[in-house]
């Protein structure tokens, strides 16, 4: 496991604003730009920022936590410097919305091999689930001051 912001070590990675919690998400997959969309209605208090994976700084955080930076295996949520991924970042993320989606850290009871499977089923199908985008997703202007990259 990475130390807590190690990424401002790593000269690879850009420096960004890390003040905010990031989702760093397949921007290429339907399932995962509605999982963005979710994020962003749900998300009152307007706390996370979103990026492509596919933008310089994305593919620069997969590399730097060991993912492949064109297969997007897992969403990453950093959060006060610390990477979140797969179950654990699905339900921190989640959770962070408020209530009643806090609720979802009862998950959290369930071992973490058997919450990271099926995180990894849904991930390997997500493309034969919902496809790719045929045309990317366009932030309303609202949103776009939560989109890095």
């Amino acid at each position: 496991m990475a130390a807590d912001y190690s990424y401002r070590e790593d000269a690879a990675v850009p420096a960004f604003a890390d003040d905010n919690p990031l989702i760093v998400f397949d921007g290429e997959c339907v399932f995962c730009s509605a999982w963005v969309q979710f994020a962003l209605k749900h998300d009152k208090a307007g706390r996370y920022r979103f990026l492509a994976a596919q933008s310089p700084l994305g593919a620069a955080l997969y590399r730097h936590y060991g993912l492949d930076d064109r297969d997007y295996e897992t969403n990453i949520l950093i959060e006060n410097g610390q990477a979140f991924f797969k179950s654990d970042g699905s339900i921190r993320m989640i959770a962070g919305l408020g209530s009643p989606w806090s609720a979802v850290r009862i998950f959290r009871l369930l071992p973490r091999k058997l919450r990271d499977s099926l995180y990894e089923f849904v991930a390997r199908n997500r493309l034969r689930i919902a496809g790719r985008r045929a045309s990317c997703f366009v932030p309303t202007l609202e949103q776009r001051n939560r989109f890095l990259g």
